[in-house]
């Protein structure tokens, strides 16, 4: 009988709730809380106060589709096709929540900035923004482009170039691209979106290929394979060797070579000495050794990421 009694209530307490619920709804709202409908203005009544950024818009290609090409009625609408409609904003511009900001200052959340730009950029590259590292992490669009003015020659990046706009943020990336052996990408040869898709991939470091070996065999097809012999630390992760953005070594080494190599070759048909500076000239030591004066392991094994020769087991040739 409880439990009867325990489940009537439970019913009832819902039925009320819900009726509640529909109440309010119906209810008429209270004088003076009644909720304008903002509606369009016009790109030239936007002009009268924002003269220097219709100036500037004009140079983009947003400003020369929306007013020469518009693909439908929002097109249209110019400024107010990204912004929302400015009929509150143009009495009231102090009202934060009238409009649709694309700054970080002006307080639009960020899911609403991306929505607007995902309205017509999604698709294609993007596909994979959802859930992106750079979707968790909240980065809005107007971060990295600024749709209002022609700072660069593509992309309407908020710097000069691809490379620039990703270090603002990425500033150990841009220190590792100083260091002695590098990635051409100071020089202008490469950019970051040569190798990672900023818009979502489907790895974490949104690598445009599925694996960094197939990303990295892209520009490196002679190291690709397949090979008759290959090495194992090779077809893993090109990584187990060489750092992808900037080294002090060589080659982009992790490490010094024979050190490198000897991390993994502790005991070979060779002495399995350590080789240090006293095996070099000025180091003190009296017995100079040529695996450290010269290319120390790839003296002999010189195809060290993988060999097709017939005797090629040891990577000599």
């Amino acid at each position: 009988m409880h439990i009867v009694n325990t489940i009537r209530i439970r019913v009832a307490s819902t039925a009320a709730l819900g009726a509640a619920l529909l109440l309010a709804l119906w209810l008429p709202l209270p004088a003076g809380a009644q909720t304008e409908v903002a509606t369009y203005v016009g790109e030239q009544l936007c002009a009268q106060c924002h003269f220097f950024e219709n100036k500037q818009f004009g140079h983009t290609l947003h400003a020369k589709t929306f007013r020469m090409n518009p693909r439908n009625q929002n097109e249209k609408q110019v400024c107010e096709s990204c912004h929302g409609p400015g009929s509150i904003h143009s009495t009231n511009p102090v009202e934060r929540t009238a409009i649709i900001g694309f700054t970080r200052g002006w307080g639009t959340p960020i899911e609403t900035q991306n929505g607007m730009c995902l309205g017509c950029h999604q698709g294609g590259q993007r596909q994979h923004w959802g859930a992106s590292v750079h979707d968790l992490n909240k980065v809005a669009c107007s971060d990295c482009h600024n749709p209002m003015a022609r700072f660069s020659a593509s992309g309407l990046t908020v710097k000069a170039s691809i490379t620039e706009t990703c270090q603002t943020c990425h500033q150990q990336q841009r220190a590792e691209f100083h260091k002695r052996s590098h990635m051409p990408v100071p020089e202008g040869k490469m950019t970051c979106a040569d190798c990672h898709n900023p818009h979502g991939s489907t790895t974490r470091p949104l690598l445009k290929a599925d694996s960094v070996n197939e990303l990295c065999g892209t520009c490196h097809a002679e190291k690709r394979g397949p090979m008759l012999w290959e090495h194992a630390p090779v077809r893993e992760n090109c990584l187990n060797c060489h750092f992808p953005h900037g080294s002090n070594q060589d080659k982009l080494l992790v490490a010094a070579r024979p050190i490198l190599c000897q991390q993994c070759h502790i005991t070979t048909n060779h002495s399995s000495l350590l080789y240090n500076s006293g095996l070099t000239v000025g180091g003190g030591g009296t017995a100079l050794d040529s695996r450290v004066m010269g290319r120390s392991c790839q003296n002999c094994h010189s195809q060290v990421h993988g060999s097709n020769h017939p005797a090629g087991a040891r990577f000599q040739r």
